[in-house]
Order: C-alpha cells, then sequence, then structure tokens
C-alpha cells in the first residue's frame, strides 16, 4: 500500500464507511470491465476490416487478461479498504499475492500471444495460395515459447513468494538426474520429437513409410512423445518418436517423379518388326505430355525370355499424385498395345512347341 492510498484511507475510511468504499470499487471495477469490454468489442470489428493480421492478435490475447487484471486491481483495493479497518495476519499475504496475481495475468498474456502469432503464421500464404511455413515448425517454435513462459512465470512467483529460485534450481539438478533414470524412455520421445521438428524429415500429410519397422501411412500430428500416423486402411497408428531415430524413413511425398519401369514381351516370329516397335515406342514417350523428358527415358531390347523377346520402358512421369500417376501409366501401356498391332506383331504369352520326328517312325504291328 503506497503512502497516498494510505493518507486517502485514514482521511476517509472509518468504521462506518468501509463497506461503502467497497461496494463503490466492486461497482467501479464492473463497470469498467464492462466498458473496456465494449469498447474492445467495437475495436476488434474495426481491426477485422484491415490487411494487418498482428493487431487483430494482439487485442484477441489481450482481452481476457485485461479483464483478469482490471478485476485484480478492484481486488486489491478493495482488499486495502478491509484491510485498513481488519489487522487479521491473514491480511499479511495480500501483498506478495497482489505481485504473484500480475505475474500469472501476464503469463497468461504472452501464452494467448503465442497461440494468436502461431495463428497467424499458419493462416499465411503466399502467391500460389500454399502456407508460407511449415506447420510443423510453427508448432514446435510455440510450443517452446509456450514452455518457456511458464516455466519464467513459475520461477518469477516462487521467487516473490520467498521461494530462493538457486534453491529450486539446485533442486531441480538433483531431482532431474534420478527423474531422468526413471522416465529414460520418456525423455528419450520428448528429444526424439525435438530432433524430428529440427530435421524435418516428415511434416504433417506426408506420406512415409519404413521397412525396418513396418510402418506406412500419412502423418496426421506430431507431438512430444508420439506420432500418430493413419495406414491405409484408416487405422491410427502411435508411434514413439525415439523409434524414429534408429529406423530408415523414406518420404515417398517429397518424390519430384513417378517411375514407369515395364517390361514388355513380343513373339519370336516377330524379332525383324523389333527394331521398327522399340522407335515407335520411344517417340510415343517422348511426345506424351504427362512424360517428363528432363528425366531419363530409356527403351531397349532387353533379354531372350524363353517364350518371348523382352524390351522395356524406363521413364518417370511429371505428376507425383498416387491416381494421375496410374492413369498416365495405363494410357502409355495401351499405347504399347496399340504399337504393337500396328507393327504387325503380337504380344507373347507362355508356349510350348513340339517337334515330332516324323522321318524315323515305323509302322506299329
Amino acid at each position: 500500500m503506497n503512502e497516498l492510498w494510505s493518507n486517502v484511507l485514514s482521511w476517509t475510511v472509518t468504521k462506518d464507511t468501509w463497506v461503502i468504499y467497497v461496494f463503490v470499487i466492486v461497482l467501479v471495477t464492473l463497470t469498467t470491465n464492462f466498458l473496456q469490454k465494449r469498447f474492445l468489442n467495437k475495436l476488434h470489428l474495426r481491426l477485422l476490416k484491415t490487411n494487418n493480421p498482428w493487431d487483430d492478435a494482439f487485442l484477441l490475447a489481450a482481452q481476457k487478461p485485461l479483464s483478469w487484471m482490471i478485476w485484480l486491481l478492484g481486488l486489491i483495493l478493495a482488499v486495502d479498504v478491509i484491510q485498513y479497518e481488519n489487522k487479521a495476519p491473514i491480511f499479511e499475504l495480500v501483498e506478495p499475492m497482489q505481485y504473484v496475481g500480475v505475474i500469472l495475468i501476464l503469463t497468461l498474456f504472452l501464452l494467448r500471444l503465442t497461440r494468436q502469432v502461431e495463428a497467424v503464421f499458419k493462416r499465411s500464404e503466399d502467391e500460389q495460395g500454399k502456407n508460407k511455413y511449415e506447420t510443423a515448425t510453427v508448432e514446435a517454435v510455440s510450443k517452446l515459447l509456450r514452455a518457456s513462459a511458464i516455466i519464467t512465470g513459475s520461477l518469477v512467483a516462487l521467487q516473490t513468494l520467498g521461494f530462493s529460485i538457486s534453491g529450486v534450481l539446485a533442486f531441480g539438478g538433483i531431482g532431474g538426474v534420478a527423474i531422468g533414470f526413471a522416465a529414460k524412455d520418456l525423455l528419450a520421445n520428448f528429444f526424439g520429437g525435438l530432433i524430428i521438428y529440427l530435421d524435418r524429415p516428415f511434416t504433417i500429410g506426408d506420406w512415409i513409410r519404413s521397412n525396418d519397422r513396418n510402418i506406412e501411412g500419412t502423418v496426421e500430428n506430431i507431438g512430444w512423445r508420439l506420432t500418430t500416423i493413419r495406414t491405409f486402411d484408416k487405422r491410427p497408428l502411435y508411434v514413439p518418436n525415439s523409434i524414429f531415430s534408429n529406423i530408415a524413413v523414406e518420404n515417398p511425398s517429397r518424390m519430384s517423379n513417378r517411375r514407369i519401369y515395364e517390361t514388355v514381351g513380343i513373339r519370336y516370329d516377330d524379332a525383324k518388326r523389333m527394331p521398327l516397335i522399340i522407335d515407335d515406342v520411344r517417340k510415343m514417350l517422348e511426345q506424351h505430355s504427362e512424360i517428363d523428358n528432363t528425366q531419363t527415358l530409356i527403351v531397349n531390347f532387353n533379354q531372350f525370355a524363353p517364350s518371348s523377346l523382352d524390351f522395356f520402358i524406363y521413364t518417370f512421369t511429371k505428376t507425383t499424385e498416387w491416381v494421375r500417376f496410374h492413369q498416365i501409366k495405363q494410357d502409355v501401356l495401351l499405347k504399347i498395345l496399340e504399337i504393337v498391332e500396328h507393327r504387325g506383331a503380337e504380344v507373347a504369352f507362355p508356349t510350348s512347341t513340339i517337334h515330332l520326328d516324323t522321318q524315323n517312325t515305323e509302322p506299329m504291328l
């Protein structure tokens, strides 16, 4: 209680008037809180019409903490009036609790502001309509900032209540060793999640797979302990983050092209037509609008198979979309069949030929 406020109380507060003072303080607090809510709501409607998202984020983060701060100040004034008339020992706790309340409200404001800033970054789009910032990275930084705000606020509050921060930190250091041994798997998963956020081998929405642990599916969430993967039969798969530090993970979502690698066989009777077929197939692939000619493109006679003469095609599509890729692959294979038929050849299939020696056969008696 500062000196000026103490003088005001000593001049005006009596045994008969302190209740009126408390009532007036509560009424003023209630009115002030109501007016600031009305003002902030109107201000928010105005700010929504602007293109700047940061003022909206700051205003939304400040609404509740500002209301709490108004009520805290009103409560402090009311308690001061009561304390002036009642010297109960419990009022000795009022002053440190005032500071703790302010610290908690500031911490709440920082937590809300962090969430609002995170939402702004997630909504940010480039000229192509894609997110400018990776969602997983934004969430990781936001979590770290919130954790820092909570830890800092807690330490300052403890210091305000009279606890020694150095003692708390020393106890935390000693206890941390014991907790580390008891919760090594939990810590391993935590640091595994941190490494995923830093190295970014995959993000939310990526299709990943690992033959080491029979993992395959779409990443739905990357937590600090678990990564949630939705398998292709729509079952959720929960993988501890520490697993990803010890296995090889393939990320097909980041492939630049999809490959078509097929072998086609024609009959031995059509051997003379093989060069023409290969040339036609190569020209067809080079002129195909969905084939990436900047990548490797091979069409060559490959081998003498037991029932066919085989040639193979090796090329890449422009798209990486799974469904679209199979449509393009189907179109390519159908055009190859047309080329084979156009050149008067046929696609081979397993056959057996039996040669009979008719010269040395003797008539049966």
